[in-house]
């Protein structure tokens, strides 16, 4: 279908000022991204801490007993984005906590699940998976601190509740993978993984002096399980917004290019319409000069010969 001049001038005006707002949310998406950066390596230097904690308390207590029971209740923490425009973000997410969870059968224990966004809960109920309880993801870096916390009591909860039987408590979440590229991966919390203890407990302690401590061992102990969940609450959220805004920014380039890339269609066919129109123009004003000169009576000739009188 043909298109006027008008009607392309318009849609160049109204993509111009789309790419202006997705060139907007990409800058936005770039600079938020890096706070998160930020706060992911700090938690980093704090997990390690605890684990040196660990490592220390192993080293002074030569082992450290787990328990072999098999876990009575789960518990899954999933985190998610509640923005918007990174794509399937949620989905991709939501699909794999749904793989793991069907993989263990109609008999495995059911998980309470924990979900971080609103959007990221819509999800999950798309897929059979219903949600205990729904926070709002952090506004800001400085409100991981906040968000770390009130799961951790969330979790403090349900263990309350199973009593003395061991509970498992799993992260879902999006993390950076090599090559720029981000995947959903499923983590365990509690109980504490006996590869890291095993790991912990081939280490040789190389200090001068001996790790010592005056505090009973199991409130230590305690306070080290507190250390290393927070960490890890903490990490599993400054990584999902990372990748959300990683997402979002990838997104918004795919965006850009394919705006850019109608804008120089639509400056094409601009020019093409404007040349056709000029054309037209100019053949209408020739064919109305000829016509005007059809009309036109020829002027009588001059005789050069004289007059016979």
């Amino acid at each position: 279908m043909a298109q006027t001049l008008e009607i392309l001038s318009h849609r160049t005006d109204t993509l111009t000022s789309i790419r202006g707002i997705v060139h907007t949310m990409k800058t936005l998406s770039a600079i938020n991204a890096l706070p998160y950066e930020h706060a992911a390596q700090a938690i980093e230097v704090y997990h390690r801490t605890i684990l040196e904690g660990f490592r220390a308390f192993v080293h002074h207590n030569s082992a450290l007993l787990l328990s072999t029971k098999i876990p009575a209740k789960r518990a899954v923490v999933v985190f998610g984005s509640d923005h918007g425009l990174c794509g399937g973000y949620n989905e991709r997410l939501a699909d794999e906590l749904f793989k793991q969870l069907e993989r263990h059968g109609p008999d495995a224990i059911p998980a309470r699940v924990l979900c971080v966004g609103t959007r990221m809960k819509d999800a999950l109920v798309a897929r059979g998976i219903l949600t205990e309880q729904t926070s709002l993801p952090p506004a800001s870096a400085d409100g991981i601190g906040r968000l770390a916390g009130i799961l951790a009591t969330q979790i403090e909860d349900i263990t309350r509740q199973s009593g003395p039987d061991p509970i498992a408590v799993d992260l879902a979440f999006t993390e950076r993978t090599a090559g720029s590229s981000q995947e959903p991966v499923l983590r365990r919390l509690l109980p504490l993984d006996s590869k890291m203890i095993a790991d912990l407990v081939d280490q040789p302690w190389v200090s001068r002096s001996l790790p010592c401590f005056t505090m009973p061992a199991s409130d230590l102990l305690a306070e080290l399980v507190i250390g290393h969940l927070f960490s890890s609450l903490f990490r599993a959220s400054a990584e999902a917004m990372v990748t959300e805004n990683a997402a979002r920014l990838a997104l918004m380039q795919q965006a850009e290019q394919s705006i850019d890339d109608r804008l120089e269609e639509m400056k094409a066919e601009t020019r093409s319409v404007r040349q056709s129109e000029i054309t037209t123009e100019l053949l209408d004003i020739i064919a109305g000069f000829e016509a005007l000169s059809k009309r036109r009576p020829r002027p009588a000739m001059a005789s050069n010969y004289p007059t016979q009188r």
